[in-house]
């Protein structure tokens, strides 16, 4: 099992810039895909960014070119960088981790019932 614990979460101007952590803790040697959602309340969950074992990133389109997603193996730490935010980019983010192999895209993994989440970090973006 492994436990996520997210932070960086604030309230920023548009433009702005931010980065997000989240330390893993546990057992994250078999740690396949790591990744970020977000989500308003009241909207559906949104992939933002994701990360495979051998390096391989994905990213949703809203967030190509803003957003940078890294890991520190060393300090079994997951980052999201967040650059030019924009007020739609608020909602809570959720670090997200999974052994299963196979499947690391944004768009095609799910670890809503067989993954590990951390309990958020609020990002707000204000104009």
């Amino acid at each position: 099992q492994v436990q996520l614990v997210e932070s960086g979460g604030d309230s920023v101007q548009s433009g702005g810039s931010l980065r997000l952590s989240c330390a893993a803790y546990g057992d994250t040697y078999s740690i396949y895909c790591m990744g970020w959602f977000r989500q308003v309340l009241g909207q559906v969950r949104e992939g933002v960014a994701a990360i495979a074992s051998d390096g391989s990133t994905s990213y949703a389109d809203s967030v190509k070119g803003r957003f940078t997603i890294s890991q520190d193996n060393a300090k079994n730490t997951l980052y999201l960088q967040m650059n030019s935010l924009k007020p739609e980019d608020t909602a809570m983010y959720y670090c997200a981790a999974d052994y299963r192999t196979g499947r690391c895209g944004v768009t095609t993994w799910d670890p809503t019932l067989a993954g590990y989440w951390g309990q958020g970090t609020q990002v707000t973006v204000f104009s």
